[in-house]
């Protein structure tokens, strides 16, 4: 479980923030703490007017909104009287369990999350003291809460990846199950919201560009625009649809209007420590492609044989369409490299040598097969042969194969002792006879 706590001046902001979303299907009011009426009773009036009638008691206060997000992993399987619970006890741990809150379950994002609204003004008019809250309360409530409800904690993650489980171990972590957006298909942000969270927090890269690489897949691009634009220098980021062609289609959206803001300022401290995260599994990708390179003559067969170990090449081309770079995505480790990051010997360049040099010995051992000397005789020979074989079965349909038989022995012309006895084998010698004295 992870907690996120956003102080605010604008109670009605917050407010309308959650009921738009309930109003479009994407969220749920699970539980109104400390208010007079039931959740399912109370209208928009009644859920503002207990909030901004208690922040009033301190008018001195102007940051008197404060907007909680609890936030799960994908695999938990949480019902909505778990998330009342999880909720009252986080309320309560943090020094908020007196207060009215609105508790409201969202389900427009890839992993289950809720959302808390409350004041931090109390009924006597003092202000709770929010300094370090996050760091202190929020952090304490957060691992008593994952203990007691038996929630996966990051450090849960974090132990996992330094222990190198494989996906496939049943005590790992089941990354999201990301679709293909398809422009028009499904609502746009919502859709780019599921694909960039789940990229973002699973996989190691070390550039925007290893980053998109990987978004490419499910046809998303974080887009940075032209070198020369103002967004560029800015550092703006914007994430657009790419159609199956790859193109940009859609109205782009700022890095911002995320909830988890994947800009580009929190993705370059992602580069940062995703470049120790990753040199563990090089030395895996390092011996596939050389495997692979020995077994293929194109780029495609090397493409091929990865693609079943679940590594995935990226080539990028030119106008001219000359390969400049290539990337290796290994979907089972989660790590980005460019080629030329993992060896001199793996860039773009030397692995498309290293394709043409297998080729051409390839083509050397076909020459240097020996041919036939005469290659006419030999199909005469097997013509007659065939012919031959012909006669023999047609002879043997029209006569019969046991006439055939006895025929063949009839016409035999050498002596046949086999079944006579040795002794009447042996040629008779004429011996003289002695004449008596």
């Amino acid at each position: 479980m992870v907690a996120r706590i956003v102080k605010g001046s604008s109670l009605c902001r917050s407010l309308n923030y959650n009921e738009q979303k309930l109003k479009q299907g994407h969220a749920e009011l699970i539980l109104a703490a400390n208010y007079a009426k039931d959740a399912e009773l109370l209208s928009f009036r009644d859920k503002l007017h207990r909030l901004t009638h208690q922040a009033r008691l301190n008018e001195r206060v102007k940051a008197n909104s404060v907007h909680l997000s609890l936030n799960f992993d994908p695999k938990e399987k949480l019902t909505r009287e778990k998330l009342q619970c999880i909720a009252e006890r986080y309320m309560e741990k943090i020094g908020f369990g007196k207060q009215p809150y609105l508790v409201y379950r969202h389900n427009d994002a890839g992993h289950p999350h809720i959302h808390i609204l409350t004041t931090n003004i109390e009924a006597d008019g003092k202000r709770i003291d929010m300094n370090n809250i996050g760091r202190n309360q929020s952090e304490k409530a957060r691992k008593l809460i994952a203990e007691e409800f038996r929630l996966i904690s990051p450090e849960c993650k974090r132990l996992i990846q330094k222990l190198g489980l494989s996906p496939d171990n049943e005590y790992a972590l089941r990354p999201v199950n990301v679709v293909k957006v398809q422009y028009g298909k499904s609502e746009t942000k919502r859709a780019i919201q599921n694909v960039v969270d789940h990229v973002m927090n699973n996989f190691k890269y070390t550039s925007l560009h290893e980053f998109n690489a990987v978004l490419k897949l499910y046809n998303v691009m974080a887009d940075r625009g032209e070198k020369e634009s103002l967004m560029n220098k800015n550092k703006g980021l914007t994430y657009r649809i790419l159609n199956e062609n790859g193109n940009k289609i859609g109205v782009p959206i700022k890095a911002s209007a995320f909830y988890n803001k994947p800009t580009l300022k929190n993705l370059e401290l992602k580069f940062i420590q995703n470049e120790e995260l990753r040199l563990q599994y090089a030395k895996r990708l390092r011996t596939y492609i050389d495997w692979s390179l020995q077994k293929g003559s194109s780029l495609q067969s090397f493409s091929d044989r990865l693609k079943k170990e679940n590594i995935v090449v990226m080539a990028r081309q030119n106008a001219d369409g000359r390969i400049y770079g290539m990337t290796f995505i290994d979907l089972k480790t989660k790590c980005v490299f460019n080629g030329s990051d993992l060896g001199k010997r793996y860039s773009a360049n030397a692995i498309m040598e290293k394709c043409h040099e297998i080729k051409n010995i390839h083509q050397q051992k076909i020459k240097q097969q020996p041919a036939d000397k005469y290659p006419h005789q030999n199909s005469l020979n097997q013509h007659l042969q065939q012919s031959k074989l012909q006669n023999e079965m047609k002879q043997e349909k029209e006569i019969g194969p046991m006439h055939l038989k006895l025929l063949d022995e009839l016409l035999r012309t050498e002596r046949i002792y086999e079944n006579l006895p040795w002794e009447l084998r042996q040629k008779k010698r004429l011996r003289k006879k002695l004449k008596p004295n």
